[in-house]
């Protein structure tokens, strides 16, 4: 039988942190024996102590389960490196400016892949003035329509969320170059670089 989370993940990261046995003990309410026996392998934490035993460990409950830490190598997020995710359950629009661990509704969301503009959703973006005006011709029904539209520069991301049997259109302030993105309920995600 496969452990969830090893002793020996249990105490690499009390030790991390600079925990006696006892001490871990009295943050989750448990005596120190409890302890010893999840990191002699003698015993497992009850599933309702994860959460309480990750935030004592000052962890994600994801690097608890997984016994790797995650570790942010990237200090200062690049915008244009943005990840989109979009809830199959619930239709939240999520972003992160780099690659993250996200979920909603409890699941875990995979980062969208852009796809190139085709014939089904041509995005149309004129100029005028300081503005870009941005329409697309897809149907916006209840059943299939175009979820959001988004403009994505070095220093800024702005977000037109478009709701079914309105119209599929939106006004970003041009700032120079950058990346059009809009999203279709049926096909995913579009990008158009202008």
């Amino acid at each position: 039988m496969n452990c969830y989370i090893t002793g020996a993940t249990i105490k690499a990261l009390r030790e991390k942190q600079r925990l006696t046995q006892s001490q871990l003990a009295e943050r989750l309410y448990i005596s120190d024996k409890t302890v010893s026996k999840w990191e002699t392998g003698k015993g497992f934490p009850d599933i309702s102590l994860l959460e309480p035993l990750a935030n004592a460990l000052k962890i994600s409950l994801p690097e608890l389960l997984s016994g790797q830490q995650i570790i942010n190598a990237n200090r200062s997020a690049n915008i244009m490196e943005t990840k989109l995710y979009v809830c199959p359950i619930c239709g939240n629009v999520l972003r992160a400016t780099g690659s993250a661990m996200v979920s909603c509704c409890g699941i875990t969301l995979p980062a969208l892949e852009a796809e190139q503009e085709d014939d089904d959703h041509r995005l149309i973006c004129e100029r005028s003035e300081d503005e870009y005006y941005v329409t697309l011709t897809h149907a916006m029904t209840k059943e299939h329509s175009i979820s959001f539209i988004a403009y994505c520069t070095q220093e800024r991301f702005e977000f037109v969320k478009l709701y079914p049997e309105g119209n599929a259109k939106a006004r970003f302030f041009s700032r120079g170059h950058g990346r059009l993105y809009w999203y279709c309920n049926h096909h995913g995600l579009f990008m158009k670089k202008i």
